[in-house]
């Protein structure tokens, strides 16, 4: 049967636990991908275009804003970050899955651009205090840096009822299962079942 697929937005204040629950569900589920983002920044050792990122100049990058071809964009430290909408509207057009790992802002541009397409959920921390412990455990930032961390993760919380459904991430297994389970019941949502509209009618005109 044919269906439309879905944008899941998958977001959560750094720490929370978002880059793995991501990585859980990639593993599992063949219809999901992750979304390939654009930018600005040049690529690193081994990061490969179209792969990691679709890398480009400014002036490309700002000339695809002006035309409507990002879904979604941000500039995070002086470099341009975006959603292509071409791969994004294929994917759903076929009705493949596209998981997305973006902040609240462009959370809410992608449900702009695409209305009844995406389903956000929005992970919350157990505590601040747990959130600052997974910060200070990673060994990668300096003090001052995890306390940029936690103000911006104050900021993000602050947005949380933007998204359609809320989970707090204390049991990771049964945070990936309700997440999963969120997709499963979007991909069933009346509107995306394209192929069945005409299976119902079929059936009721059987004798």
């Amino acid at each position: 049967m044919i269906r439309r697929g879905v944008c899941l937005v998958l977001a959560a204040p750094s720490g929370t636990g978002k880059s793995s629950v991501s990585r859980a569900l990639l593993q599992t589920e063949p219809a999901l991908s992750l979304s390939i983002s654009a930018t600005t920044r040049a690529a690193r050792p081994g990061e490969i275009d179209g792969d990691h990122y679709y890398f480009r100049s400014r002036e490309k990058f700002a000339a695809m804003v002006a035309e409507g071809k990002m879904l979604e964009h941000a500039e995070v430290f002086g470099r341009h970050y975006g959603t292509p909408r071409a791969p994004v509207e294929q994917a759903l057009a076929e009705g493949r899955d596209v998981l997305f790992d973006i902040d609240w802002q462009g959370h809410l541009q992608l449900r702009a651009a695409l209305p009844g397409d995406v389903v956000g959920v929005f992970l919350l921390p157990p505590s601040l205090a747990e959130l600052r412990r997974r910060l200070v455990a990673r060994g990668q930032d300096s003090a001052e840096e995890i306390d940029r961390r936690m103000a911006a993760s104050r900021a993000e919380i602050a947005h949380w009822a933007d998204f359609d459904h809320l989970l707090l991430n204390q049991d990771f297994a049964a945070t990936v299962e309700s997440v999963r389970c969120v997709l499963h019941a979007a991909r069933a949502a009346r509107h995306r079942q394209t192929g069945l509209a005409a299976h119902a009618a079929a059936l009721l005109a059987e004798d």
